[in-house]
């Protein structure tokens, strides 16, 4: 019964209070003044939790800078000098030296973002790329293999290169550039060896 009865106390106390907390008359609490009513040097891992592990401790040290509601006297000081200043200013003054920051800011701005298109373009053009995949395949492919190239004779020409003259094959094998290579039907059909590669067949499309 005692329990009982302390727990009907607390429950009666705690809706008096949020009465009055509730009431329209009751001044926010944002707009109070906190006052510290404990102070410890000790470390409090509830002040952690809530300050997210920047105040580890509530002590003498922090608590002026921690609810303090005015800046610092030096702040202060600036700030009355810098009133007093602007008092005494025109306001065409002050205009002029309005319109003169905003052209400054103005071209500042403009010549972050040349700079900034200028980059842009400048590693576009450092990453683009500069030849075809394909095609380069498709050159090492008939230097080292023969593919693609054509194998029958360019007209206006006569007679035909034997693949066993070793003449032919020194001038083939010794050529620098690729070459189209002149051969008869029957030794289309032998597919034979010039100097170590391989003539592809009649059929095979020529480029």
């Amino acid at each position: 019964p005692s329990v009982l009865d302390s727990f009907a106390l607390l429950s009666g106390q705690l809706n008096t209070l949020n009465k009055v907390l509730k009431h329209e008359k009751t001044p926010l609490l944002r707009n109070q003044v906190i006052i510290p009513l404990v102070l410890s040097p000790d470390r409090d891992e509830e002040i952690m939790r809530q300050t997210e592990g920047r105040v580890p401790v509530f002590s003498h040290e922090v608590v002026p800078d921690h609810l303090r509601t005015k800046p610092d006297p030096e702040v202060e000081e600036q700030e009355k000098q810098l009133i007093t200043d602007a008092a005494r200013i025109s306001p065409d003054v002050a205009q002029k030296q309005i319109q003169s920051l905003n052209k400054m800011c103005s071209n500042l701005l403009e010549k972050i973002s040349k700079e900034e298109r200028e980059s842009e373009s400048g590693g576009l053009r450092q990453n683009k790329q500069t030849f075809n995949p394909a095609d380069t395949n498709a050159l090492v492919a008939a230097v080292a293999f023969g593919k693609g190239l054509s194998n029958r004779r360019p007209p206006g020409s006569g007679g035909s290169v034997q693949a066993a003259q070793p003449g032919a094959a020194a001038i083939i094998a010794g050529a620098s550039g690729m070459q189209q290579v002149p051969m008869s039907a029957a030794s289309a059909q032998q597919q034979p060896m010039l100097a170590g590669v391989q003539i592809a067949q009649a059929g095979q499309p020529g480029k």
